[in-house]
């Protein structure tokens, strides 16, 4: 069976998408890529937005590509799942361009993962994929009915088969992305001290997280924290050097102190990125995040007040003075360190502002807050509205707009509302 596994031309305008508009690799695609081949299928990655495909060409590559399988996404990249644009809109200008191409359409993606039928009705898909689909996509030739974690239709209604997948992390292999492929990806992500000299990537050296902060949509993926075998993520890293990349960004949800793996980084002389939490690091792990490449942190501290952290349910030991301290140690060893804020009540913006100067004036970044949004699938959400049901993103996103006139920094336009952003449902009202 051919398998095209298609990342969209990405646009988004008038959304409230809050994460880096530029390509990053498709891991989720890598991964699935591999795992196919290996049960004997064939199978080819179509990224559009890396490889800046207009709609004809990607039409006519796919068409002679002659798929017996779409595959077809409903965020950016694996590292965008956890703040996917709401809106479905150019998943279903994607699904529509290549609906004729051939092959059954399969949709994949936090959207099919949190709202599987809605999901399955606004895009006109076949079927959806709940969760993380690289072990899934494999079995999808079989009989649906025994396949877990998906929903496609029957009998004209939507059917759900489990709950979403989690991906055994030991079973992924180290991804090797063709040359021209890393010649293309130019971006290094989250990147600031200096000028890019050769190809960024992006990898994982985990998954999931073991906190449930309220903010964070990761209850229907990426939940359970999994790190990949060390020798896999020194593999994957040798190839990628070995091609010329200069800069890695880890898209870990959240990358925890690891000694073994930040021991065996520094004889690779590898620059790279991450996110955490910067009360888990101490002085000594941070000096050796430092001594391993590491050159840029995007530490979650969300809120200056223990009041709006216990809100947050962050579970942070740290006091916000000593938080200041462990920050502006990171930055005498790393070059740059970035402190991200939410908007919160608890918070008086004239402190945060004062304690946004103090850290700059130390080297540090802190963002201005920017307003929450609940995610479908975060404990944010569930707080508010109880269990996810099939309108769950319009009525997160007709909630923030009503709740907010300003937005994040990235937001040069006023988000429009998700109806006004999304193509008429092929199968109804979702």
């Amino acid at each position: 069976m051919r398998f095209a596994l298609i990342n969209p031309f990405w646009t988004f305008d008038r959304s409230i998408y809050f994460g880096c508009r530029e390509p990053h690799f498709p891991l989720e695609y890598g991964y699935a890529k591999a795992l196919l081949e290996k049960a004997g299928h064939e199978a080819e990655i179509f990224d559009a937005h890396l490889e800046d495909l207009a709609p004809e060409q990607l039409y006519s590559r796919i068409r002679e590509f002659r798929p017996d399988f779409q595959v077809i996404t409903s965020a950016p990249s694996y590292l965008f799942w956890r703040c996917a644009p709401p809106e479905l809109r150019v998943p279903q200008e994607t699904v529509e361009l290549l609906r004729d191409a051939g092959g059954t359409l399969v949709a994949v993606g936090p959207h099919a993962s949190t709202t599987p039928r809605a999901t399955l009705r606004k895009l006109g898909a076949d079927v959806v994929v709940l969760g993380e689909c690289e072990e899934v996509l494999p079995e999808l030739t079989g009989d649906w009915s025994r396949v877990p974690s998906l929903c496609f239709w029957r009998d004209g209604e939507p059917v759900i088969t489990g709950t979403p997948h989690a991906s055994n992390m030991e079973r992924l292999p180290a991804l090797r992305w063709p040359p021209g492929t890393i010649a293309r990806h130019v971006h290094h992500h989250h990147r600031f001290e200096a000028p890019a000299e050769g190809p960024g990537a992006e990898m994982e050296a985990s998954r999931g997280c073991p906190y449930h902060c309220t903010f964070c949509a990761k209850d229907n993926f990426r939940d359970d924290y999994r790190r990949r075998p060390l020798a896999t993520v020194l593999e994957e890293i040798g190839g990628l050097i070995e091609a010329g990349v200069e800069y890695v960004y880890f898209i870990d949800e959240i990358f925890l102190p690891n000694r073994p793996l930040l021991e065996a980084l520094i004889p690779y002389r590898l620059k790279f990125g991450i996110q955490t939490r910067i009360d888990l690091w101490n002085p000594e792990m941070l000096d050796l995040l430092g001594r391993a490449g590491c050159v840029s942190v995007e530490a979650g501290v969300e809120s200056i007040t223990e009041e709006g952290r216990a809100l947050l349910d962050k579970k942070c030991k740290l006091s916000t003075g000593q938080l200041a301290e462990r920050l502006i140690f990171a930055k005498s060893r790393i070059p740059f360190i970035q402190a991200n804020l939410l908007e919160t009540a608890e918070d008086d913006n004239e402190a945060v502002e004062a304690w946004r100067a103090y850290l700059e004036r130390h080297g540090v970044w802190a963002n201005r807050p920017v307003p929450l949004f609940a995610y479908p699938g975060s404990p944010q959400y569930t707080r508010q509205w109880g269990a996810t049901e099939d309108d769950a993103w319009e009525r997160a996103h007709s909630d923030y707009l009503a709740a907010n006139s300003v937005f994040s920094d990235i937001q040069e336009q006023r988000p429009s509302p998700l109806v006004h952003l999304e193509l008429p449902s092929p199968h109804g009202n979702s």
